[in-house]
């Protein structure tokens, strides 16, 4: 049990390490996009179209390398794409033009969508059930660490060191690289047995299969949570990549503090997720949970909008952490997790994140339409609130299921 135990943590935090990295990537751009605009001359529908163009491809990938990792292997699908999306990062702080820089996002956010199927498969066989959504609570706080690390060392690098908006993707490309190899090398793939074990039986499953997707996607509930995880990504990366900006143009806060401001979502998410994603294994209350956090997010939205002193805006950004996309995602895993075949479940997670990162396509250039044609975030912002609506009313149809038939 010790042993058990104990790949189980070394696995959470590695994969907590591999969310830091990747969202450090993600957010390195919102402190800095002004001065990307200023050097390529750029519109904000432009600026908005670098993060859109990053998660068209990242989501694109998602459904193959889930379908590849319960074929060839999830560790090994991890591997190589940390290996591209390293070394795209390093690439980005060369370019010499908009359309360069375009295409060297896409490369990155090709090589990030090679993790999200296969790593929440192997954490999900790797993690006791009774335990399942604090693990993935425990891996998902990589992801507030990264949004801090991203904003905050993109902004003091760029803005308090005066090194220029280049500099942060050189120094977050190399231990991107290093991680890949210590992921391949010290996270075990329980899949690789359970395949072996099918084989020696004679069993035979289309997992990784083109033909697994439409019996994923023929679960109401499956499809459902995916749903809800889309409206729940939407208003998040509204908040990511508009909401430094946001900060400086509307709320009079200086853009070498904004990346700090901006940190109190992901800061204040940590302890949330793991409290409450506790308690949800404790007593099986994923739904009923999910069912209160989505409403109160909702609210610390529209205070931000609303409230104008700089108390009001920490109250707001510190509420929207505790209740707001970052602490619902574990909950939705483990959720997931209770209708994903065991067999398929690098899939049935590459499925879970494609659709829901179609709000990470839209958010973006959406909302910096939205700011060009009306010189207000305001109705962005209220869109996002409106999508978190229906997905609140989308999680009441989820029926309560029986629970996959895994072993750990």
């Amino acid at each position: 049990m010790q042993k058990k135990n104990y790949r189980w943590l070394l696995t959470s935090f590695l994969f907590f390490l591999g969310w830091v990295f990747m969202y450090a990537d993600r957010t390195i751009l919102s402190p800095i996009q002004s001065l990307i605009q200023q050097e390529f001359g750029i519109s904000s529908t432009e600026v908005g179209l670098i993060s859109s163009v990053f998660f068209l491809i990242y989501t694109a990938v998602q459904i193959p390398s889930g379908l590849f990792g319960d074929r060839y292997g999830r560790t090994k699908i991890i591997f190589i794409g940390f290996m591209i999306f390293g070394i795209a990062t390093g690439l980005t702080g060369l370019v010499t033009s908009f359309a360069i820089l375009l295409m060297v996002r896409f490369l990155a956010g090709f090589g990030e969508g090679f993790y999200y199927g296969p790593q929440y498969a192997v954490s999900n066989d790797s993690t006791p059930e009774e335990f399942r959504a604090l693990g993935f609570a425990l891996i998902n706080s990589g992801q507030a660490v990264g949004v801090t690390l991203g904003l905050i060392g993109s902004s003091y690098i760029a803005y308090t060191l005066d090194m220029g908006w280049r500099m942060p993707f050189y120094l977050y490309a190399i231990p991107t690289i290093l991680l890949g190899f210590v992921i391949l090398f010290f996270v075990p793939d329980v899949h690789k047995a359970r395949k072996a074990e099918a084989k020696k039986t004679g069993t035979t499953s289309n997992a990784g299969s083109w033909s697994s997707v439409l019996s994923i996607l023929g679960s109401r509930n499956l499809f459902t949570i995916f749903f809800v995880e889309f409206c729940s990504v939407y208003g998040f990366f509204v908040m990511v990549t508009w909401l430094p900006q946001y900060l400086t143009e509307v709320k009079g806060i200086a853009p070498s503090e904004t990346g700090a401001v901006s940190s109190l979502v992901a800061w204040t998410s940590v302890p949330s997720a793991i409290i409450l994603a506790r308690l949800s294994d404790k007593f099986q209350a994923r739904k009923p949970i999910l069912l209160t956090l989505i409403p109160l997010s909702i609210i610390a939205i529209g205070a931000l909008m609303y409230w104008e002193s700089w108390s009001s805006v920490v109250i707001s950004l510190v509420a929207y952490g505790i209740v707001g996309k970052l602490v619902c995602d574990p909950m939705l895993l483990a959720l997931t997790s209770q209708y994903a075949p065991p067999d398929k479940r690098s899939s049935v997670y590459g499925m879970f994140n494609c659709i829901a990162m179609l709000g990470a396509i839209l958010a973006p250039v959406f909302t910096g339409w939205i700011k060009d044609q009306t010189t207000s975030f305001n109705s962005g912002f209220y869109l996002a609130m409106g999508l978190l609506i229906v997905g609140w009313l989308a999680l009441w149809t989820v029926g309560t299921g029986s629970k996959s038939q895994a072993t750990n």
